[in-house]
């Protein structure tokens, strides 16, 4: 929290120095698609921090933007980003106390296996700082763009979601079922507090932007990547996340 209050007091520092030393300032929205996932590298893979594909969220951002020149800008934004990350088949879980005692006292394996759907949704506030730089087409309102800079992000919330029905497996295969039957796995779990609220990364885009008059209207893709392990234990391995983005977006410039 220290750390956001920080970003904040900088953020508003940058604004204040903008506002004296720029020319003139925009200010604006953009929403669409983040397309997160969940990587793990390094030492810290396991059957649980691995095999994660890509799911589909809401992205959402206001933002100032103050030009120094034709050329080069600084844009602050808030920016709402969903995270996480999807398995759907036969995935690996923490072996429950209850099947545990099926198994010879200390032979039960740390993990056993399900064919189900599993989702992390996470949600953070990202407060990126990006510098951007344009160039106008000749002879169009057109304008093309890329920007980059780094963000802190806080953790607004975070679910596991599961569903679907399966026998248990002690194998990866899923050849060696347990006699406990079909369980369900339809549950929604909040998982906040196993997770650091605080994050930091960097994001960048590339747009193309259309001018009337004082009015913008873009389009623009990219990305952003968290630099953080975002789990507080070891238990379940170390997740990075980060997300491409396609979003569009309205601005308009005050003189």
């Amino acid at each position: 929290m220290k750390n956001l209050i920080s970003y904040l007091f900088f953020i508003g520092s940058l604004l204040s120095v903008s506002t004296v030393y720029g020319q003139n300032f925009a200010l604006g929205v953009r929403a669409g698609l983040s397309i997160p996932n969940l990587t793990a590298g390094g030492n810290n893979q396991t059957p649980l921090n691995t095999g994660y594909s890509s799911r589909l969220g809401p992205e959402a951002a206001v933002f100032a933007e103050f030009k120094f020149s034709e050329l080069f800008s600084i844009q602050p934004m808030i920016e709402y980003s969903s995270q996480g990350g999807k398995k759907n088949g036969l995935q690996a879980f923490p072996t429950p106390d209850a099947m545990a005692a099926l198994f010879p006292a200390g032979q039960a394996p740390q993990y056993l296996y399900a064919n189900y759907k599993s989702e992390a949704k996470l949600n953070y506030l990202m407060l990126p700082v990006l510098a951007k730089f344009g160039w106008n087409i000749k002879k169009t309102p057109l304008r093309v763009y890329v920007d980059f800079g780094p963000f802190i992000g806080y953790l607004v919330s975070a679910k596991q979601v599961t569903s679907g029905q399966s026998q248990f497996y002690t194998d990866a295969a899923g050849t060696q079922a347990l006699p406990a039957g079909v369980q369900s796995f339809d549950n929604t779990q909040d998982i906040k507090d196993q997770l650091h609220k605080v994050n930091v990364g960097i994001e960048g885009n590339i747009g193309l932007n259309y001018k009337i008059g004082p009015n913008n209207l873009f389009i623009e893709g990219g990305g952003n990547y968290g630099f953080l392990n975002i789990q507080k234990g070891t238990a379940n391995g170390k997740n990075n996340t980060g997300a491409a983005i396609a979003a569009v977006g309205y601005s308009y410039w005050f003189k």
